[in-house]
């Protein structure tokens, strides 16, 4: 099957729903004042860092894979930069360390300069359940807000709605 092909089979939440509200909330944060505001003051990109993406939904939705879609898009834009998570970080720390002891002092990389981040981007998403009989409509709702670390204040909030109509038949697999 191409994965370009769209298919709901169950009403849940699925990769289309991820793709087409990560291509949104990117259009509308990149298109936004606070990255022309940024970029001026700055004279530069700003440093974006994810946060936390919360799955608050009835179901088990792969925030990972909606993240990773947003961070390819925000990169590839050439408009933003991404910081490494803090589970990369360690990561990479750690490597650095181990230059340290290791590699020549040619090619080691210094501890100490690494980029801090200017914003995070931490979100929600949620859902709400209606049920009647064999039809039910699911909702979903997520919410993205970029902070800046600076002085806390909240440059952009993006928010994107999907609604799905399931229809049930007695059949069960």
């Amino acid at each position: 099957m191409d994965v370009a092909e769209v298919k709901d089979i169950s009403g849940a939440w699925n990769d289309t729903d991820s793709q087409q509200v990560s291509e949104e909330m990117i259009r509308d944060v990149l298109g936004r004042a606070w990255l022309e505001e940024f970029s001026r003051k700055q004279k530069g990109q700003p440093a974006v860092i994810v946060g936390e993406v919360a799955n608050l939904s009835h179901e088990h939705i792969n925030v990972n894979t909606f993240v990773a879609d947003m961070e390819r898009a925000l990169i590839n834009s050439s408009k933003v930069q991404f910081v490494a998570s803090s589970t990369e970080r360690k990561e990479v720390r750690s490597e650095r360390k181990d230059q340290d002891l290791h590699a020549s002092e040619t090619t080691r990389k210094p501890m100490g300069q690494e980029l801090g981040a200017d914003f995070m981007l931490k979100g929600t998403i949620n859902t709400i359940i209606d049920t009647s009989g064999k039809t039910q409509v699911r909702y979903y709702q997520v919410d993205l807000t970029l902070i800046s670390l600076a002085d806390n204040r909240k440059v952009w909030v993006g928010q994107k709605k999907i609604k799905k109509l399931v229809e049930r038949s007695n059949l069960r697999f």
